[in-house]
């Protein structure tokens, strides 16, 4: 494969799971603040699918086209700036595989609030609470990442 090609898809990937992970963010916290189930649970529900369309396919797709990359350039993957990169890659993963499940359950319990009429339950506060906590070093590792690949600091 041509090199440009995959820098520009690893390039694209990187994009894709920083947009998504900003506007999942956004758009999770605005319903939130709404403070109506309906709208959570609607919210919450474009969110779950757009991190599986999205998001997942960028997840897998970055560490194919970034080994790819380091092949070609004899780049070797745990050292200097690379290897912190992996290493935070891991980190988001981490904390994103949960928030996946926790997006998935403020849905569900959204889902049942606004089908009884009822205000948001105290569970639905609780997870959303952990949720946006793992969201701090989920995101983080992932703009930290990207600044990596840009400077590429001699560590």
């Amino acid at each position: 494969m041509d090199y440009l090609l995959l820098k520009y898809l690893h390039v694209i990937g990187a994009i894709i799971i920083l947009g998504t992970g900003t506007g999942i963010a956004f758009f999770m916290l605005m319903a939130h603040r709404t403070k109506d189930a309906a709208f959570v649970a609607r919210t919450a529900a474009v969110v779950v699918i757009a991190d599986m369309i999205f998001t997942a396919s960028a997840v897998v797709a970055q560490p194919i086209t970034g080994y790819l990359l380091a092949d070609m350039t004899g780049a070797p993957l745990w050292e200097g700036w690379l290897g912190a990169a992996l290493l935070l890659y891991g980190v988001a993963g981490v904390f994103w595989l949960p928030v996946v499940w926790l997006q998935s359950r403020m849905r569900d319990i959204a889902q049942e609030a606004a089908a009884a009429q009822h205000e948001l339950p105290p569970a639905y506060h609780r997870l959303y609470r952990i949720w946006f906590l793992f969201g701090i070093p989920g995101f983080g590792s992932v703009m930290a990442i990207l600044w990596l690949m840009i400077a590429r600091p001699g560590l």
